[in-house]
């Protein structure tokens, strides 16, 4: 029996191969991916949460290390008070602080706005991996990418069976990928977006195994301990 356990998980272990050549880039009607995209975006717009860096040039009281962007969307800052900063590209924050320390009197003011941390990026991966968590993603990451970030699949992983969870403004919306095919490019590996959540599918007859194999050492000593009573 255990020779026929492991032969199974020797069997799990491989992976499959790539699809030479270009990979796809067109989402499954059928599976719920309309709206999912392999477009990684061009510009960034800043988000509640994102923390930026703001600092004017030779005029270090105004200047922050790091600042949240709040729920509502604005930030504190030196002489200003709150201000929008949500929906804006750095560059345009950048240019409307400039902007508004002038208006306060500040000569010629030198500004530069940075994004400290994306913390509006969030994914929370669940099921079937290895460390099921919420993380912090860089704009652009994939579905892949979340899938890495809590250390891949496990051996009791049904990879074929990967649901992503999606806000829309009709609710929360499911799309199924299939993992395998998402690592040989046969189907499109999506661009994440903040608030996606990734459910990885689990196996039955995997599980059924890895609970054998558990299970196998305790029998084991049972046994050992039987014939020793005898």
């Amino acid at each position: 029996m255990i020779a026929i356990a492991m032969a199974v998980l020797a069997g799990c272990a491989s992976s499959p191969e790539p699809n030479i050549g270009a990979s796809v880039t067109q989402p499954r009607t059928d599976l719920g991916q309309a709206d999912y995209s392999f477009q990684r975006p061009t510009t960034y717009l800043l988000r509640p949460a994102d923390r930026i860096s703001v600092s004017v040039f030779r005029e270090p009281e105004f200047s922050l290390n790091a600042v949240q962007i709040g729920v509502e969307g604005n930030v504190s800052l030196p002489m200003l008070g709150s201000i929008p900063a949500a929906g804006m590209t750095a560059k345009q924050f950048e240019q409307d602080v400039t902007r508004r320390l002038a208006a306060v009197g500040l000569k010629t003011p030198m500004v530069s706005v940075n994004i400290a941390e994306y913390a509006s990026h969030l994914v929370t991966v669940e099921g079937a991996v290895d460390q099921p968590g919420v993380y912090t993603f860089q704009p652009g990451a994939r579905l892949s990418s979340a899938i890495a970030l809590a250390k891949g699949p496990k051996r009791t992983a049904d990879t074929k069976q990967v649901a992503v969870f999606r806000e829309s403004p009709q609710g929360i919306m499911v799309a199924k990928f299939d993992y395998q095919q998402v690592s040989q490019g046969t189907m499109l590996d999506p661009v994440l977006q903040p608030g996606d959540r990734v459910v990885m599918g689990t196996d039955g007859l995997s599980v059924f195994w890895e609970d054998l194999l558990k299970a196998l050492p305790a029998f084991g000593v049972f046994a050992v301990a039987g014939l020793n009573s005898n």
